[in-house]
Formats: C-alpha cells, sequence, structure tokens
C-alpha cells in the first residue's frame, strides 16, 4: 500500500523576508511521478512503492524533513548535494527496493531553513544525526553527494556509530572554488523566473546530457510557483548553503577549507567508497591520489557517463554500486 501526500500538501517558501505556504505544483501529489522515474530507469512497475513523508524536530525548533522508503528499519541513508532534496534519490531508490531514508538537508527541500542562514557542514552533521538516531540508528550505510558527502564525513567523525559504512559520491575535501565553478554559476543565477518554462529551460541547458524529462521531474520538485506567480527554487537563497563547497574550500564563514575533513577519512575505521563521475571535473586524479594516501583501503568506482550528479546522470549504475558497497544483502 503506497502512503502519498495529501492533496493539501504545501511548502513554506520565503518572499521579501517573510514565510509564505504556497501550492507545491498545484498541491500535487509529491509521488506521483514515480512511475515516469521507473519507466526510463526500465524498473518494471508492478504496484506503487511503500514511501511517505516524515519528520524530526530539532533542538532550535527546526524540522527536518525526509522521505522514508519500505516498511522496514531504513538500512541506508541518502544525504544529497547542494540546490538538491531528497527526491534527486528517487530513481535510485526504486532500483535498489530496499528500505532507506533519503533527508532533505537543512535549508532544502521541505526542511526549515535556519534562522541566521547559516549552513555550517558541522552543524548539517548534528542536524543529520539527530533524525538517523530517530529514524535510522541501524543503517548499514550512509551516501552522500557532493555538500551531503562533506556532510557525512563530519558526520563519521562526530557521530562514528552512526556511519558503519561510507559511500561518497563525486566529492572529497580537495573540492575547490575552481573545481565547483559551473555549479555555482548555476546555483547562484537568478532567484526567480516568470514561469515553469522559464526555470526549466534554464536546468536543461546547464544538464545537456539529462533528458528533459528527467530535468522536468527535478524542476517539479525542486521549485515552487509564488503568490506573484513566479517560480522560486526551493533551498535558502539567502543561505551560505547555496554555495558551501566553494565557501569552504576558500575558508569563508568560519570553515577554515576542509583539511579537517581529510583528517576525518584518515581516522574512518569503517568502509569508505568513492564513486566518480567520468564526466565530472569535481573530483580530479590528484584527490583520489590524497584519498587513497589517507586511507590506502579505500574503494574508488568511475561511474562511465555520469557528470557530478552521479544518481541524476546514472541512477542505475549508482544502485549497484550501492548495493556492492552493501554485499547486496537483503
Amino acid at each position: 500500500m503506497s502512503h502519498f501526500a495529501s492533496p493539501e500538501w504545501r511548502s513554506r517558501v520565503r518572499f521579501g523576508g517573510r514565510t509564505s505556504v504556497v501550492p507545491v505544483s498545484g498541491a500535487c501529489d509529491e509521488f506521483a511521478l514515480l512511475r515516469d522515474n521507473a519507466a526510463e530507469a526500465g524498473v518494471a512497475w508492478k504496484e506503487a512503492p511503500h514511501v511517505r513523508r516524515v519528520a524530526v524536530d530539532l533542538p532550535d525548533g527546526r524540522r527536518l524533513s525526509a522521505l522514508r522508503w519500505g516498511s522496514g528499519a531504513p538500512e541506508v541513508v541518502l544525504l544529497h548535494g547542494g540546490s538538491q532534496n531528497a527526491h534527486t534519490w528517487d530513481t535510485v531508490a526504486l532500483v535498489l527496493d530496499r528500505p532507506l531514508l533519503a533527508v532533505d538537508l537543512p535549508g532544502h527541500g521541505l526542511s526549515d531553513w535556519r534562522a541566521d542562514h547559516d549552513y555550517l557542514i558541522a552543524d548539517g552533521a548534528e542536524d543529520v544525526a539527530v533524525a538517523m538516531s530517530q529514524l535510522a540508528p541501524a543503517a548499514r550505510l550512509v551516501v552522500g553527494m557532493s555538500l551531503g558527502g562533506l556532510i557525512a564525513l563530519a558526520l563519521a567523525a562526530a557521530h562514528p556509530d552512526l556511519v558503519p559504512r561510507l559511500l561518497l559520491v563525486d566529492v572529497t575535501p580537495g573540492v575547490n572554488p575552481e573545481k565547483v565553478k559551473a555549479i555555482n554559476d548555476f546555483v547562484r543565477g537568478p532567484e526567480s523566473f516568470a514561469g515553469f518554462d522559464e526555470i526549466l529551460e534554464r536546468t536543461v541547458r546547464h544538464n545537456p546530457g539529462r533528458t528533459e524529462a528527467s530535468l522536468r521531474r527535478g524542476v517539479m520538485h525542486n521549485a515552487v510557483a509564488g503568490p506573484d506567480g513566479r517560480w522560486h527554487w526551493r533551498w535558502d537563497p539567502a543561505g551560505t548553503s547555496a554555495g558551501t563547497l566553494a565557501a569552504g574550500a576558500a575558508g569563508d564563514h568560519g570553515q577554515g577549507g576542509f583539511d579537517a575533513l581529510w583528517d576525518a577519512i584518515e581516522a574512518l575505521g569503517v568502509p569508505l567508497v568513492l564513486a566518480r563521475g567520468s564526466r565530472s571535473a569535481v573530483v580530479d586524479d590528484d584527490d583520489v591520489a590524497e584519498l587513497r594516501r589517507r586511507k590506502p583501503d579505500a574503494g574508488v568506482v568511475v561511474v562511465d557517463g555520469a557528470g557530478h550528479s552521479v544518481q541524476g546522470d546514472r541512477p542505475g549504475d549508482l544502485a549497484a554500486v550501492i548495493a556492492a558497497v552493501l554485499g547486496d544483502e537483503k
């Protein structure tokens, strides 16, 4: 039996310094597009998956939202990249077909924005730790893509009991502003658009290797029409979340770069695998060499044909990597 969002599903979006509650894509069912995900990935559609929206309360009063897949205890926790949301993993989740938790990081998706708009890696890790402790305390693997990968590293350092295995998707602490320039140029573009077609067109130009149908689904999950009819991205536009990778690598916002996360990799006592997109510039050969120097037993997989968003470009291949890291035990 599927658990769908009600027709009254809404999103809180800030306009001009205030918070408005507005319909999301006409207040549609947020899981209505999953059959399209399955068809594009070649996944047989037997029945609608068991997936539902859940949330946890954080100590400062914010709420962290997530998607819980399956009826059993989550085996995998998925952390998306900056300016994305939990739905970026939909196709991966359909292919995997096992219990998992896909988190909306702070300031993204349906998770609350911070009042100070300051999204540090360590703070994100603490928020995820609260969610995992309540919703996925026995997870066997944490998968972190881009920003989510850096948060996963900080999580492993601060809460090693929550991270028995770690899969980084196209990110290492060697990320710098030059490597993510194209991504940040896209994220730091216009904050609003005249209509859905305009925001979709810009997304298609930025992702020439992805099908328009896939990108249309992504925009529907990651953007919302405001009271003025203009479309806005879901992530906090005033927050450091939009440029966390570049800001952190440059030592801004008190993060001092990501050197401490290299140390976290060196201290890891659990299996670590890096899945690298073959078409991505975010991870280079020097990063891989440093990863292996810091943790000689780390595995490295190159996903052919994938850019930075491996889960969107090659979801089936990434699902196979996840299954292999788990030992394909169901």
